[in-house]
């Protein structure tokens, strides 16, 4: 029988580096990418714990408005709404273990970054920083 916790690490993925430049500083992540509509639909589900340098990047391959939702996803996450550019459009604080309810990125974005819950109020990460991967076109 597999456990949840063995289920959840099945789908993990290589890691790439990211950058969050916030304030003068930059803040290094490694992070698995959802690239297509499989990975994007697991996302972090069923994980129960996320190192603190961790991440999970959605490239959505096309600027739309996105949303999202925490269903069978047991870490309480930030989510980063990010535009083409890289520039930080929304920060979805501390959203809600397990909720069906749909965060709205709020505007036209390529990709959502999600970070273990807090990250974005302790490194001081804001709406208009700027994210640093190849995905984005600086």
């Amino acid at each position: 029988m597999l456990s949840l916790t063995s289920a959840g690490a099945c789908y993990a993925q290589a890691l790439e580096a990211l950058s969050i430049v916030s304030g003068g500083q930059k803040q290094s992540f490694q992070v698995e990418v959802a690239r297509n509509d499989a990975d994007r639909a697991q996302g972090l589900m069923f994980r129960r714990s996320m190192p603190v340098d961790r991440g999970m990047l959605f490239d959505f391959g096309r600027v739309e408005p996105v949303a999202m939702w925490m269903q069978n996803t047991y870490l309480p996450l930030d989510m980063l709404f990010i535009r083409p550019d890289g520039t930080i459009a929304r920060i979805a604080a501390n959203t809600e273990p397990l909720s069906t309810r749909t965060i709205s990125s709020g505007e036209p974005v390529l990709a959502v970054l999600e970070l273990n819950a807090g990250t974005a109020s302790r490194l001081g990460i804001k709406p208009g920083d700027r994210v640093e991967h190849p995905l984005f076109k600086h």
